[in-house]
């Protein structure tokens, strides 16, 4: 019995066999043993299966696309170690390497005092019926109520800052929007914001909200902030109508007012010009014909200086000669000579011929 023991331990030693370990791992030797082969033939199919599983686990692990308008943050045991851009790209499988998806060239939104509950029939954008009073209602410089709603466009311009170096940085910004809303809105007339003083709101909002975030430095730029509708409150909207009304009435008045100003005074103006044009006129006309007569009676006395009979008659006849047509006949008749009257019948008949020959 003994030297049965020693040949079967000699026959056992050196190196194990690898076919015998395989089958023993895949069940391969199962027919000839006894009620311990089908166990072995179990376990080596589920270890089978088990690295099946581990190598399609670390194939769908290892790779990762990225958007046109995304950027990925990669992580390998929680570190940040770079930003990868838009493609197809490798990374360490089974979690060892953690990729996050920002959107950095797409431009977002947030959105106050109402939301958007998407496109309806038709292509018309459809809004949600619930009221955000908490965040629209504001106190003006003149201690009016108002409902303003507003949207602010932004893009994320650093991925890395954007997800680690705040904790809520969509939820800062809204915070950042509505204080700095309200502050401006508080600053100034309710009459204002609600007319012309919309575009000074936005423009003030964007470079303070701006200017709050680069401080913070969050890595987000604030593209634009535009106000939606800026109206009073439902429980005041009648009043504040008929303030608005009277208002425009009163605009409308003035601009009245101011066209007839524009129309009158201009005329006014213009007469007055003409008149004293008129006066100006007049008064050299008098000035120079004056000139010209003193000087015609300085030459005159001139003459009249060097001869004076002559001049005297050349005076006298000058007279005759302008006053004389306009006196008309004049009948001078001497003592004894034929009375005038025949002469005047034959002007006068003279006179009819030339009306019958007219």
């Amino acid at each position: 019995m003994i030297q049965s023991v020693n040949n079967g331990n000699r026959g056992q030693a050196g190196p194990p066999d690898l076919k015998a370990v395989w089958n023993s791992i895949t069940g391969g030797g199962s027919g000839g043993g006894g009620g311990g082969g089908p166990s072995r033939g179990t376990l080596g199919s589920i270890a089978l299966v088990a690295l099946l599983l581990i190598a399609v686990w670390a194939v769908l692990t290892s790779f990762y696309t990225v958007q046109p308008e995304e950027r990925a943050v990669v992580k390998r045991f929680g570190a940040v170690v770079g930003i990868t851009d838009p493609g197809l790209h490798f990374k360490i499988p089974f979690g060892i390497d953690q990729v996050q998806l920002v959107a950095t060239e797409r431009v977002l939104k947030q959105e106050f005092g109402f939301r958007t509950e998407g496109t309806r029939a038709g292509g018309r954008t459809g809004y949600s019926a619930e009221a955000f009073e908490d965040e629209s209602l504001m106190l003006t410089g003149d201690l009016n109520m108002i409902d303003v709603e507003w949207v602010v466009q932004y893009r994320i311009a650093d991925p890395i800052k954007f997800l680690y170096r705040m904790r809520e940085p969509t939820r800062t910004l809204r915070d950042i929007s509505e204080s700095v809303m309200r502050r401006i809105v508080g600053n100034m007339l309710g009459s204002e914001v609600l007319t012309i003083g919309r575009v000074e709101v936005q423009r003030k909002a964007r470079e303070e909200m701006q200017l709050i975030l680069d401080g913070y430095d969050v890595g987000i730029r604030i593209s634009t902030v535009e106000m939606q509708d800026v109206v009073p409150p439902p429980a005041v909207q009648p009043a504040f109508n008929e303030v608005n009304e009277a208002r425009q009435e009163r605009e409308r008045m003035i601009n009245e007012a101011q066209k007839r100003v524009n129309q009158e005074i201009p005329n006014a103006q213009g007469q007055a010009l003409r008149m004293i044009a008129e006066a100006e006129g007049y008064a050299t006309e008098r000035v120079n014909r004056a000139r010209g007569e003193s000087v015609r009676f300085t030459a005159v006395l001139r003459e009249y200086q060097r001869v004076p009979e002559v001049t005297r008659s050349r005076l006298y006849l000058e007279t005759l000669n302008e006053v004389l047509p306009k006196v008309g006949q004049i009948l001078v008749v001497q003592d004894g000579q034929v009375g005038p009257f025949p002469l005047l019948d034959v002007n006068r008949g003279s006179a009819r011929g030339a009306g019958g020959q007219q």
